[in-house]
């Protein structure tokens, strides 16, 4: 089985780097990425613990963003973590979070929510990509709101009044990025209409001549509909179909391994990397 996009303590998971590998060993995975959002902090971890049997795919969620305003998340697979450019988008990325999340904050208490960047950034474990996830939850310590869930279905969703987006280059800026540290690009969930508003089905066509490899269709927030739309996307422009669990540990429903990509298909995206960055025993 292989599952390309999961999240680790390194941003919004809750399991340590090494306990998601651990995971993934138990529970008969032969493939696994860690792609925490706009960072690669968790992959020295993720390296240590691994054992024979479960191959690594490094990679990192990076934000995007839309002439329009619609926020968009690409997964960098197989990249150099060397290259500077690259480097410093994930940096800047990490750094428009802190001052989103201190005007959400702002927002919230003056609506009468009492929240704290401190009570936020008590959530975190050292050195992660700060989130909503963190400040969901920092108001399940004071008690606003008994779940990550219920926060964000009442608070934190892309439409509501306290939602701020930062700052992000757009995808087509992000999968040049990718591509030019050697690696690939998916894009993730592209049609997960509960996160609020999606790209259009037309959008696709820049990204794919930007360079874009696949599309992450099996996902739990996709429905058979979306998911034949965007087969129907794959087929047109000859690129690749990924699926993924999207875990995040107890963070969120999602199962690890609930959806996997076919082998032959990591096998093709494997192949569009620069060099060979797998990691395994």
């Amino acid at each position: 089985m292989i599952d390309l996009h999961t999240h680790s303590s390194a941003s919004d998971g809750t399991d340590l780097p090494g306990d998601l590998v651990n995971k993934a060993l138990a529970n008969g995975l032969t493939t696994i990425a860690i792609t925490d959002h706009d960072t690669v902090s968790g992959w020295d971890e993720a390296i240590k613990y691994l054992r024979p049997g479960l191959d690594l795919v490094l990679g990192s969620e990076i934000s995007c963003q839309t002439s329009d305003g619609i926020s968009v998340h690409m997964l960098g697979l197989l990249f150099d973590r060397e290259n500077i450019e690259l480097s410093n988008v994930l940096e800047q990325t990490r750094e428009n979070r802190v001052g989103r999340m201190e005007r959400i904050i702002a927002r919230m208490n003056e609506a009468g929510i009492e929240i704290t960047m401190a009570e936020v950034r008590a959530q975190m474990a050292e050195g992660a990509t700060l989130g909503r996830p963190h400040l969901a939850d920092a108001l399940i310590a004071k008690k606003v709101v008994k779940s990550r869930e219920e926060a964000f279905e009442q608070l934190l969703h892309n439409n509501s009044k306290y939602y701020i987006p930062h700052y992000s280059p757009t995808p087509e800026e992000v999968i040049g990025y990718i591509k030019a540290a050697g690696g690939v690009a998916v894009i993730a969930h592209p049609l997960a209409s509960l996160r609020g508003r999606t790209v259009s089905i037309d959008s696709f066509a820049t990204m794919i001549s930007a360079g874009l490899d696949g599309i992450e269709i099996s996902h739990r927030d996709h429905t058979p509909e979306q998911r034949d739309l965007l087969h129907n996307v794959v087929k047109e422009f000859d690129i690749i179909a990924t699926g993924s669990s999207d875990y995040h540990g107890n963070g969120k429903l999602n199962q690890l391994a609930e959806f996997t990509t076919e082998p032959a298909a990591f096998e093709a995206l494997e192949a569009k990397a620069n060099a060979r960055r797998v990691v395994r025993i």
